[in-house]
């Protein structure tokens, strides 16, 4: 996936989850929308570089979109929004080689309790509900999720069982949208709800993905599967 062009600026600091004031490089201050529900611990810190997107709609009260952070010698793509993006790419690229051989793609499809999936595959023997969920914590030597207690993320666990009973095929997918080269583990000191279920809808038979993308101020795009630590 290509970026729009990105504007470089430095972070004042991000508050009320989907706000961040930035001074750009002309010494211009914004706030930007960030499109990220996380507590973005280990991707984001005051005077960090970031890189965001302009949009000239008259209909956003918020021109500027927080895309990138630089952490380090890291970049992070804080956007969870492309997470979905870069999976469908990968999987119509042929990439994602667990996700071949379907005859259809739908993104956002309703199933569950009142939920969407991310993606449905389908041919004419199978379904298969995939759900997908952008990774960008660290922690010491592992990228992590989640990086907040996340109840929602639970329920999807529980929904993709759902579809297994019904005889399809549930997978979830991880993908990373950090450049950091490490292992993924789940954060189970962050949520250990989520770990429980997770273990245990694995165990039954929802299938688990985890992809490494690669980044630069240019473009993202899924480049590898990614090591899965035991838990």
């Amino acid at each position: 996936m290509q970026f729009e062009k990105l504007i470089h600026g430095k972070l004042i600091k991000r508050y009320k989850r989907f706000l961040a004031d930035v001074i750009l490089e002309n010494k211009e201050i914004i706030t930007a929308h960030v499109p990220n529900s996380g507590a973005m611990t280990s991707c984001i810190e005051e005077n960090c570089d970031v890189w965001l997107t302009f949009h000239d709609n008259p209909k956003r009260k918020l021109k500027y979109t927080l895309e990138l952070t630089k952490m380090g010698e890291n970049l992070i793509c804080t956007n969870t929004g492309v997470a979905n993006k870069i999976a469908i790419e990968a999987i119509e690229n042929g990439v994602i080689k667990e996700l071949q051989g379907y005859s259809s793609l739908k993104p956002e499809q309703k199933y569950g309790q009142n939920s969407r999936i991310d993606i449905l595959l389908e041919n004419k023997n199978q379904k298969c509900y995939v759900e997908v969920k952008s990774v960008s914590l660290k922690i010491d030597d592992y990228l992590a999720f989640p990086d907040a207690v996340t109840s929602r993320g639970t329920k999807h666990l529980n929904e993709l069982y759902e579809m297994t009973l019904q005889g399809h095929r549930a997978v979830m997918l991880y993908i990373i949208q950090r450049d950091d080269n490490l292992p993924f583990r789940l954060a189970c000191e962050v949520d250990k709800k989520y770990c429980e279920a997770f273990k245990e809808v694995t165990n039954k038979g929802v299938e688990v993905l985890v992809y490494h993308s690669y980044i630069n101020l240019e473009e993202i795009y899924v480049k590898k599967v990614s090591i899965m630590a035991s838990f």
